[in-house]
């Protein structure tokens, strides 16, 4: 008897899985751990295995087709086994579709002119105007006018030939009347319709893009983050200048060995210490109880195409600055290839948004649940600021701390924010 393999659930919060490709195709000899195709959950993109030896005798459901949970996918059995496809869910009878009036053209200034469109007639060959009074639309007289455009060089595509604002929109734009308008020469009006010159055309395509499994989440979970969790943000301006001299020195001298350390790097290591110093952020909110972790998992956003994943960095409080270095590249490499295991990004305790990187001075993150805290670290600045009596130039760096009110109070996260602050400003303690 064949055996049928139904879209598994890959991760905690998965409701429906799109099947990306087919690994495998119909019949395909198949064994034990073969994959069989790879699919799109809500957080990353993962490869479905086969748990049974045969043949591939059936695909249920094309590449590009999102599947819930429990629904068949294919069936392996015997070669030459029949099988029987799923009886398909019954589809409402197609309605009979209305005939859409013509879109009316924007023609903004920056868009290439308006697809074949009622035009102006040509100059040579003008038609006269119908005998009697002329049939336009009051709103398309008072473009015309606007435009200057002769309403008697305009075929109307409206009841009975009446202008309408769209053929006047398509007149303007069109290659004859900018002749009318511009006396045959010169530099045209910047007040003129049609393009630019000079210009591109449109910034996209005009399309509608259905929301991905991943995209859809993170809106549910960042709506569920903004209007469930009341949030507080506290910040803190460090100097940098101590941190970034001693990530020189060990790039440096540690450069044959490979040694590449981010201020990431040291972002995420003093962050998992500061957490052991100011354990009450490492908590979580569970409705009736607020649960205390007893190992710092701290992980760290990494933008993707389509939206952004946390890998976590398990027991970070009991690494070093260069184990964390080496795990942080490797997880942020699978993650932008999308072959994290659900294991490498869930279960984080504590999370990084580093945005330093992109030039951004400063900003305040959203909490990921679980989470009770999030910190965002935005780039180091070179700023004047006082030493004693003396204003030198420094490199200061903006961090901000947004935490649960419900479980962290102002003064904890004010004490979080210090120690972070001292662990960064004197970098030698995060090599201990």
């Amino acid at each position: 008897m064949a055996n049928i393999i139904e879209m598994p659930k890959l991760s905690d919060t998965m409701t429906v899985g799109t099947l990306v490709k087919w690994l495998k195709k119909e019949g395909d000899a198949v064994k034990t751990g073969d994959m069989l195709a790879e699919v799109e959950t809500d957080k990353a993109t993962m490869e479905l295995e086969s748990f049974f030896d045969g043949t591939l005798l059936a695909v249920f459901v094309p590449a590009g087709s999102q599947v819930p949970i429990g629904a068949a996918l294919c069936a392996i059995g015997k070669s030459g086994e029949k099988v029987s496809a799923p009886a398909p869910a019954a589809k409402p009878p197609a309605a009979v579709p209305a005939a859409a009036p013509a879109p009316l053209p924007q023609a903004p200034a920056s868009a290439p002119a308006p697809a074949p469109a009622p035009a102006a007639l040509p100059e040579a060959k003008a038609e006269p105007a119908p005998a009697g009074r002329m049939r336009i639309s009051p709103l398309a007289r008072k473009l015309a006018a606007e435009k200057g455009i002769d309403p008697a060089r305009i075929r109307g595509s409206g009841p009975g030939g009446r202008i309408v604002r769209s053929d006047v929109l398509g007149a303007a734009a069109s290659p004859a009347q900018a002749r009318a308008q511009g006396g045959g020469g010169g530099v045209p009006s910047p007040f003129a319709a049609g393009p630019v010159p000079g210009s591109k055309g449109a910034i996209q395509d005009d399309k509608l893009v259905p929301v991905s499994n991943i995209r859809a989440t993170i809106a549910r979970r960042l709506v569920e983050s903004k209007s469930q969790i009341p949030h507080f943000y506290v910040e803190i301006e460090i100097d940098a200048e101590p941190m970034l001299a001693l990530r020189e020195q060990l790039n440096t001298a540690l450069e044959k060995e490979g040694v590449k350390l981010s201020v990431n790097d040291f972002v995420l290591k003093a962050s998992a210490e500061a957490l052991r110093r100011v354990p009450a952020v490492n908590c979580s909110w569970e409705n009736t109880a607020i649960r205390h972790h007893s190992a710092a998992h701290v992980s760290f956003a990494v933008a993707m195409e389509d939206g952004l994943i946390t890998p976590v960095i398990r027991d970070a409080h009991l690494k070093s600055i260069f184990a964390i270095s080496l795990e942080a590249k490797a997880l942020g490499k699978r993650a932008r290839e999308r072959k994290l295991a659900p294991a490498e990004f869930t279960g984080g305790t504590f999370c990084v948004s580093n945005l330093g990187m992109m030039g951004i001075d400063r900003f305040s993150a959203i909490i990921n649940p679980p989470n009770a805290a999030i910190l965002a670290v935005g780039t180091t600045v070179r700023k004047p600021v006082a030493r004693g009596d003396q204003v030198v130039v420094g490199q200061r760096m903006a961090l901000s701390l947004s935490s649960d009110h419900r479980v962290v109070d102002g003064a904890i996260g004010a004490s979080f924010l210090g120690a972070l602050k001292e662990l960064l400003e004197k970098p030698a303690l995060l090599l201990l």
